[in-house]
């Protein structure tokens, strides 16, 4: 995501959080369909296989706050092991592979965890979200 795309998402953004609040005007279509594709290209940055279909959206959105759920899970643990997992994710970041997520930018990487397929990959993603809102709340 280049420099311009960064400032028109969070340009639409902050006018949507205006809106919630009720200090500014809807998005058009258009501006929601570019806020839709802007968001995307975010969440979509470090998956490095496929998404395509309508659940695109979906999937990429989920991951993008897997990363965010793990680094509150490491946060609030109090194991070591951990604690150097998370000063590592912070550093290297994460990415999601065909069949891994892994602590760093590529496949070859250190393993977080790998599964059979993608959609056993995205099933555990989608998964541990949910565990994480039902345990913050």
């Amino acid at each position: 995501m280049n420099t311009t795309q960064l400032k028109k998402l969070n340009e639409l953004e902050t006018q949507v959080e205006k809106w919630n609040v009720g200090n500014a005007e809807a998005l058009n279509h258009d501006q929601y369909m570019e806020l839709m594709e802007l968001q995307f290209i975010r969440n979509k940055s470090n998956i490095n296989f496929r998404l395509s279909g309508n659940n695109k959206y979906y999937y990429a959105n989920q991951c993008h706050k897997f990363y965010g759920n793990l680094k509150k899970y490491l946060e609030k643990s109090s194991h070591d092991f951990d604690v150097r997992q998370l000063e590592r994710l912070k550093k290297e970041g994460i990415c999601f592979n065909k069949y891994s997520i892994n602590i760093g930018y590529n496949q070859y990487c250190e393993d977080y965890k790998r599964f059979n397929s993608t959609q056993e990959l995205l099933g555990f993603v989608i998964g541990f979200n949910q565990a994480m809102n039902s345990w913050s709340n």
